[in-house]
């Protein structure tokens, strides 16, 4: 996000009054884009604006000061952390204060590692190692919107280092040209690639963003002593601001971002710096002025107060999302008037030397207290019963990582192994429920393997993969081939999430659509329509039947899911004074699964397979629960952490007792079909 020249110019002391309304346009629509306002979900272009508009401005600073002959490194780092720094370092200390008092420990210790990395101009690092910039659990990050702040950071870094070596061996500006050109053009080709391939890496990383910057810089190598009449420059301005709002308007967090789509609002804004109409109705106006001056302080405050509406589950009221773009405003008129001037003013009538000790010291309390957060996250600040209530987010299989998603099998319990339990996360997070139930736990024992995301179907393919994992394929095959050979006779308990299979998840995934599938056997489908069903329904009872011939067959009917992470809902509502019961209809939990149950059904019949119910013991007459006592049944949204699988144990015990029928059963009917 650049904000790093105050007053708008290209070196010079002009003021463009295009640029600070341009910069109006851009805060606006990421502001209002990340509000979710409708019609302006491809607002986050707002980003690569100001990508173009610092690469304009930097290449103009160094361009000329090296024209000069007096460009001092030293002089420029130091005006872009006398610009950029004073602000951020209140907004985490802000977040880093209002924290104490509302997040879980580890929550606290998130927002302790991201203002760490933020105030160290190194978080679009961080979040690229972690998740999505349009994924659902972007609102958790308090200080999402940073990763542009270090992106551009690090180009400043290089960039006039960059052309300082490359003026002392070859002064001129055609050099500074063939610096520009070649890395633009390697820098967006590893964009389209990534944005292909990687799409984390294409958003988060400046190897694919370095473009945007460059182009900024060549306009301004190339256009500076441009002249043009007075129709061209309108039709430019009209040209850019219509590229900008079509990319606003038309794009959307599916598209495929940034890659070569990025070209239109970077078009557009260059087309605005070119045209330089300073008394544009558009771009000069006293609103757009006001906004422009103030943008960088408007983009700082207004994620944090994104992500607490979301926090507070209250991003989807009109009400709220109102106040909160008031709040917004309101924020950066304070920022801007009671730090940002003052800091600029104070610090620019200091030494550089003493300057840049001023900026070390404010910044290294903040740092450090970030660091302490990090690594601690304090939980004694909370009441205990908060405490208790994160404890079960971490609730989970104690040999999960030793188990889950690994080429080999484990064993739960003794071994004499009574039954297999094959499937996904889901059957990672009952296994221990099912080796509890055992008759004898300490002598008999379970074989279990499971691999994450990992559909239990012969001839199923992952739809973004186009085939499934290393992994999932691995299982898929060793369990067809080993019907007969691997642990001959014994049950097989089938555990998977297959709903979200078939039908898609509520959750956002990047670039699919929510209810998408997320398998296919030889089309990928866009929905879950009535012949993908059919297809899917065919596939699954011809594996269940495939599994019947050789052994007993189980299957779980699909676990409840909450739609909402439970123990971070409930935490939360404690931390205000509330009290919450996080559950779902039983309604809402058939016309989920309906279709699941359906096939489930189809394979009882046609193969006699066994279905395990949870509804019994996780569900009444009318609700689905996903706490008891106060605690969280589950460590998520979906999956039933130690203490709400224990409710499965006498599921899993009727089963166990009913596995000598079930092996009798199977002898019967292969003897019918020999005869």
């Amino acid at each position: 996000m650049s904000h790093s020249i105050s007053a708008s110019t290209t070196g010079a002391n002009e003021f463009r009054r295009d640029i600070n309304g341009l910069r109006a346009w851009a805060v606006m629509a990421v502001v209002l884009y990340h509000f979710g306002i409708a019609g302006f979900g491809g607002g986050f272009v707002g980003v690569d604006v100001f990508f173009v508009i610092s690469g304009f401005l930097m290449s103009g600073i160094i361009g000329k000061g090296l024209q000069r002959g007096d460009f001092s490194l030293w002089e420029f780092y130091l005006a872009r952390a006398r610009r950029i720094l004073p602000a951020l370092i209140v907004l985490a200390a802000v977040l880093l204060a209002v924290g104490w008092f509302f997040l879980m420990p580890k929550e606290y210790e998130t927002l302790g590692g991201h203002a760490r990395r933020t105030l160290l101009f190194a978080s679009n690092l961080s979040y690229l190692q972690e998740s999505g910039y349009f994924d659902d659990d972007a609102h958790e990050k308090w200080l999402l919107h940073s990763w542009s702040l270090s992106v551009e950071w690090q180009f400043y870094l290089l960039l006039p280092v960059l052309l300082l070596a490359v003026w002392r061996l070859f002064p001129g500006r055609r050099a500074m040209v063939l610096v520009h050109v070649p890395l633009l053009l390697a820098s967006f080709g590893v964009c389209v690639a990534l944005t292909l391939s990687e799409p984390p890496k294409a958003f988060y990383l400046l190897q694919s963003r370095a473009w945007e910057f460059l182009a900024g810089g060549l306009l301004f190598l190339f256009g500076e002593n441009l002249r043009l009449s007075a129709r061209t420059r309108l039709g430019l301005e009209w040209l850019g601001l219509l590229s900008i709002v079509s990319a606003v308007v038309f794009l959307d967090s599916s598209s495929l971002w940034p890659g070569w789509l990025a070209l239109v609002p970077c078009i557009g804004a260059l087309s605005v710096l070119l045209a330089q109409r300073g008394d544009s109705p558009w771009t000069g106006n006293a609103v757009a002025q006001w906004l422009g001056t103030r943008s960088y302080s408007i983009y700082l405050w207004h994620w944090p107060l994104v992500a607490g509406l979301a926090y507070c589950e209250r991003l989807d009221s009109p009400a709220w999302v109102l106040s909160a773009l008031f709040a917004t405003l309101l924020l950066g008129q304070l920022s801007y008037a009671l730090i940002e001037v003052p800091a600029r003013r104070g610090l620019y009538g200091l030494a550089p030397r003493w300057a840049a000790a001023a900026v070390a010291l404010a910044v290294f309390p903040v740092a450090l207290a970030a660091h302490w957060v990090r690594i601690d996250g304090f939980p004694e600040r909370l009441p205990e019963a908060v405490g208790k209530i994160e404890a079960q987010i971490h609730n989970r299989n104690p040999r999960r990582s030793e188990c889950l998603a690994k080429d080999k099998g484990c064993i739960f319990g003794g071994e004499s192994i009574r039954a297999l339990i094959i499937g996904d996360s889901h059957a990672d997070s009952v296994v221990t429920a099912a080796q509890a139930a055992l008759p004898d736990p300490q002598w008999q024992g379970i074989y279990y393997r499971a691999v994450t995301g990992c559909l239990l179907l012969f001839s199923a393919r992952n739809i973004d993969e186009k085939e499934p994992g290393p992994p999932c394929l691995r299982l898929n095959s060793d369990l067809n081939k080993g019907l007969e050979t691997v642990m001959p006779g014994l049950p097989i308990i089938i555990v998977n999430r297959t709903s979200m299979y078939a039908l898609g998840t509520n959750e956002k995934v990047r670039g699919q659509k929510p209810d998408r599938p997320f398998v296919f056997f030889s089309t990928p489908p866009d929905r879950a329509s009535p012949e993908y069903l059919d297809e899917f329904r065919q596939h699954y009872v011809a594996m269940a039947c495939a599994i019947s011939k050789h052994r007993p067959l189980f299957l779980l009917r699909p676990i409840p899911e909450m739609g909402i992470d439970v123990p971070r809902a409930m935490g939360k509502a404690m931390l205000i004074g509330a009290r919450r019961e996080v559950s779902i209809t039983l309604a809402d939990y058939h016309k989920r699964h309906a279709f699941v149950w359906s096939i489930q059904d189809e394979a009882r019949e046609r193969c006699g397979a066994q279905i395990l119910d949870p509804l019994p013991y996780l569900c009444d007459n009318e609700l689905c629960h996903g706490s008891k006592d106060g605690l969280p049944l589950y460590a998520d949204d979906d999956h039933l952490n130690e203490f709400g699988n224990r409710l499965l144990m006498p599921m899993f015990a009727k089963a166990f007792a009913s596995m000598q029928d079930a092996g009798e059963a199977l002898a019967h009917r292969r003897e019918e079909a020999t005869r």
